[in-house]
């Protein structure tokens, strides 16, 4: 190995874990904190635990939230759309040309 290019490796690095759980490692860094480790994660305990790390789950459920009062209300003003429109007349008018019917459709104004 060359000298001065590699960092500095700690045979007793010490890990700890946000359950307060300790381990003994060999790192480059001589302590470290982490959040889960095997002792807390929910695959090993079978346990479920929620890390919200900066509100990251709150801010997910307000957009959450948002989006279904938004679509609540489009639905509502869509009903509402649908009330008040008042069906389309269709006529029918004979072509002397060919000879067919043709159904003309024009919407109503409402005054």
């Amino acid at each position: 190995m060359k000298k001065k290019i590699h960092p500095k490796y700690y045979k007793e690095a010490t890990i700890t874990c946000s359950c307060g759980n300790v381990f003994k490692v060999g790192s480059t860094m001589e302590k470290m904190e982490i959040e889960i480790c095997s002792a807390c994660h929910p695959f090993y305990t079978g346990k479920k635990k929620l890390v919200d790390s900066a509100g990251q789950v709150d801010r997910f459920n307000k957009k959450i939230e948002m989006a279904k009062k938004m679509k609540a209300e489009q639905e509502a003003s869509a009903k509402k759309k649908s009330k008040a429109k008042k069906p389309a007349k269709t006529t029918t008018k004979k072509t002397s040309a060919k000879k067919s019917t043709k159904k003309i459709t024009t919407k109503a104004t409402a005054k």
